[in-house]
């Protein structure tokens, strides 16, 4: 229905609250010990979000669908291989197309992991392979621990950054450590977390939320709007665009090709050009320091609604042919 596509395409709330947070970290940043206390309890919250999704993740979740490893492998090469290639094409071009303030960022986004919950919310809405994207996302999301932060370092080195033995230390204190605790512990408190989703929902918000206030605190304080003005936040939502379009065209002829039927075709395409703003965010807050962060943020953001925004109108398009399909072929019964 057309009423239910304009609601998915309205910007949602969480993603004004973001904003809001960018808005009031330029009015009013943190300053002093209360940027400091900030940054702790930033740790604090980033280290909660990941033991949480580490007692929550099942592994019959990662188990389920395996078998299905040509699905997988296409998706993984989508996220890990032909992302960071394109991302880190954008990153290389003039100053006068990619902002140079904001081609880090790129970079970082090209090495995010798959997103979860909205894969597979537009996966069910278009009729796909629920099983198959379920099972790949967290495959994408349990390799971004890992893979994410090496791959980013290797990445913004050659591109004359790189990170700090420092972040290498932190992935594993901030992020690795509390995974693996929940794990551990999930046979005590999985079953308490599964049933207090909402729970994990408001940890993940909220420290999403934190993450952006300290990070613009200090980006602003650091003077970002005096390296990165509309213009430059024009050209990177039309940056993102381009990259979100190749990215949805190759997952597309990929499945095509290699002989997918419509369901799996929908996982791949959904699953494969999707980045993770809730993984993104707390590992993007663990790897650069203060000021350097607000900068590496806002790709991740602007990628994240024109992805949401665009999935939107494909998922309606799947679900729309899929009904014309059972309606054609008739009463089975």
């Amino acid at each position: 229905p057309m009423k239910g596509l304009l609601a998915r395409l309205k910007p949602d709330t969480y993603i004004m609250l973001i904003v809001g947070m960018v808005v009031l970290a330029s009015l009013a940043p943190a300053r002093g010990q209360v940027d400091t206390a900030l940054s702790a309890a930033t740790k604090v919250a980033i280290g909660a979000v990941f033991f949480l999704h580490g007692a929550k993740l099942s592994r019959e979740a990662v188990i389920k669908g395996i078998t299905h490893w040509r699905l997988h492998l296409v998706i993984l090469a989508s996220t890990f291989l032909l992302f960071p290639a394109l991302c880190l094409a954008l990153a290389a071009l003039p100053g006068w197309i990619t902002p140079v303030a904001l081609a880090p960022g790129l970079i970082f986004l090209g090495c995010l992991p798959s997103t979860i919950q909205s894969s597979i919310g537009f996966t069910a809405i278009a009729r796909g392979n629920v099983a198959a994207t379920v099972a790949a996302a967290t495959a994408s999301n349990l390799l971004g621990i890992v893979v994410t932060p090496l791959m980013a370092a290797a990445l913004m080195h050659a591109q004359g950054g790189g990170l700090s033995l420092h972040s290498a230390q932190s992935i594993v204190t901030q992020l690795l450590v509390p995974f693996v605790a929940g794990q551990l512990l999930r046979p005590l408190i999985g079953g308490w977390v599964s049933r207090n989703g909402k729970l994990l929902s408001y940890v993940d918000r909220g420290s999403i939320l934190l993450v952006v206030y300290t990070a613009f605190s200090d980006a602003v304080v650091g003077g970002i709007w005096r390296q990165v003005g509309a213009a430059d936040l024009i050209r990177l939502l039309l940056l993102c665009l381009l990259l979100l379009a190749v990215v949805l065209g190759a997952t597309w002829m990929a499945a095509r090709s290699l002989g997918f039927d419509t369901p799996d075709e929908i996982s791949i395409v959904f699953c494969g050009s999707k980045k993770s703003l809730a993984s993104g965010v707390p590992m993007a807050g663990v790897l650069f320091p203060g000021a350097t962060l607000g900068p590496i943020l806002l790709p991740i953001m602007v990628f994240h609604q024109v992805q949401l925004m665009a999935c939107a109108v494909i998922a309606q398009n799947y679900a729309a042919r899929t009904e014309s399909a059972a309606d054609a072929a008739g009463p089975t019964g």
